[in-house]
C-alpha cells in the first residue's frame, strides 16, 4: 500500500511528498524566467521548500518590458508592487498599481501586466493553491514575438 493509502505495491517513494523545510532562498541564487516576459524568479516553491499549498517570487519589470497574457485555472495570484508601477489588465478591467498597492487575480481570469513608466517595477506575487500537476498551472494565451526589438503592445490590445 502507499503511502497514501492506496496503489501499486511499489509505488511507494512516487506517492511520497517530502515534508516542507525551513530554508532562504535568494533571489540572486534563482536564475530567472523570461519565457513569458520580465524577469521572473520562483523563489518558494514546492522545488525550493517543498510548499504543499502554494509559492511565490518575484517579478522585475523594466520600462516598457511586459508578462503576456494568461490565466491560472486553479489558484488564485496575490500581486504586490514594491517599487514602481505598473498597469495589470484583469479580464476586460484596467489596472493601475504604484509602489504598495496589491491586487488579487480570481482563478481562471486572463491576466496580463506591462510597466508603461520610465523607471523600473518589481512585484511580488503568490498563487495558491497548487494546481494538480505543475504543468496544468499555467495556460499562455498570448506570447512573446520572436524579435526581442520589438516594442510592447498596448495593454488593453487584442489577445
Amino acid at each position: 500500500m502507499s503511502a497514501t493509502g492506496a496503489g501499486v505495491p511499489g509505488d511507494e517513494e512516487k506517492n511520497v511528498t517530502p515534508p516542507p523545510v525551513v530554508r532562504k532562498v535568494s533571489r540572486a541564487a534563482v536564475e530567472p524566467n523570461r519565457k513569458r516576459g520580465g524577469d521572473v524568479r520562483i523563489l518558494l516553491s514546492p522545488r525550493t521548500v517543498h510548499s504543499t499549498s502554494g509559492f511565490g517570487g518575484s517579478l522585475t519589470l523594466e520600462p516598457g518590458e511586459y508578462v503576456c497574457e494568461h490565466l491560472h485555472p486553479y489558484s488564485e495570484e496575490f500581486v504586490y508592487v514594491i517599487a514602481g508601477r505598473l498597469q495589470i489588465r484583469i479580464g476586460e478591467e484596467l489596472i493601475d498599481l504604484a509602489a504598495d498597492d496589491s491586487v488579487m487575480v480570481p482563478k481562471g481570469m486572463r491576466h496580463r501586466m506591462v510597466n508603461l513608466c520610465d523607471e523600473r517595477a518589481q512585484v511580488i506575487f503568490h498563487l495558491a493553491p497548487l494546481a494538480p500537476r505543475p504543468e496544468l498551472g499555467h495556460v499562455d494565451t498570448e506570447f512573446l514575438p520572436e524579435r526581442s526589438d520589438e516594442p510592447a503592445p498596448p495593454v488593453g490590445g487584442a489577445r
